[in-house]
């Protein structure tokens, strides 16, 4: 296995964590796929959402997929980076490490255990 696809999507930031996300717009479905690798060995979650790229609307439904998935609040959750873009960095406000130890809980049981 590569070191990308085993490189975790989330990262600490002083008042939550940020989230690699790489979102695909007008897809049949509304849904988290998997990990995808990303930039100098990082990974991104790769998301669908079934909202068109306009006014905001893809946007809110990742954010609305995130909120129902990880059973956290709308308000907690914000695009940091890539609001026009397809890779975004998702920025969730809340003490770090309970956040980072409850998605990697997430992540170990949605995709199989990784490192880091």
């Amino acid at each position: 296995m590569s070191t990308a696809a085993r490189a975790l999507p989330f990262s600490r930031a002083p008042d939550g964590i940020l989230i690699a996300v790489r979102l695909t717009p007008r897809s049949a479905r509304t849904r988290i796929e998997e990990l995808r690798p990303a930039a100098e060995g990082q990974a991104a979650l790769r998301v669908s959402v079934s909202a068109p790229p306009e006014d905001g609307k893809a946007n809110a439904a990742l954010i609305a997929l995130l909120a129902r998935e990880w059973k956290l609040a709308k308000r907690d959750i914000s695009i940091k980076a890539g609001a026009r873009g397809r890779n975004k960095t998702v920025r969730i406000a809340g003490d770090p490490e309970a956040l980072l130890s409850r998605l990697k809980e997430w992540l170990s049981r949605r995709h199989g255990p990784r490192r880091g």
